[in-house]
């Protein structure tokens, strides 16, 4: 496991849910700050649990976060002071939010590393392909906030 992990997540074929994995399949073609690994978990999100068994000094979670804000909004989210609005209901193996991960690796008897969420305010949620205008323009300031992130926490 890399000392930090990036991890893309949400589902491409529900518009603006695809943010995640935009980010991070942008940031995976880009020079990387050392010991850092940047992985498309789509919505493998029982998958992204299971390698958090071996937890990496940072987890960035990558996601669209509805606040209720302007779309295309970066929100950078301290899930243990944060708890903004908790989901309803029990893990999905193919649509887990990013508390749901967490408590799953906690469930599973793991330990969590220290853990940022990088959200975005999404626009349209609806069956597509394509992210709206105001989140398809959040992509590269959520990479650069990734890294200042990166750069604060670890000192890279």
């Amino acid at each position: 496991m890399p000392r930090v992990l990036v991890a893309g997540i949400g589902n491409v074929f529900l518009g603006d849910d695809g943010f995640g994995v935009a980010v991070a399949q942008r940031m995976a073609r880009e020079p990387l700050p050392a010991d850092t690994g940047v992985v498309d978990y789509g919505i493998r999100g029982v998958h992204l649990a299971f390698e958090l068994m071996s937890p990496p000094d940072l987890l960035v979670l990558v996601d669209t976060v509805s606040r209720r804000g302007v779309p295309g909004t970066l929100y950078l989210i301290d899930p243990e002071s944060d708890v903004g609005d908790e989901p309803a209901g029990g893990p999905d193996a193919h649509a887990m939010d990013p508390r749901t991960v967490l408590r799953a690796v906690e469930q599973m008897g793991g330990v969590l590393p220290r853990t940022r969420i990088v959200g975005c305010e999404p626009e349209d949620m609806t069956e597509g392909m394509e992210l709206s205008a105001p989140v398809r323009e959040a992509v590269g300031p959520a990479i650069a906030m990734i890294r200042r992130l990166i750069e604060s926490e670890v000192g890279q």
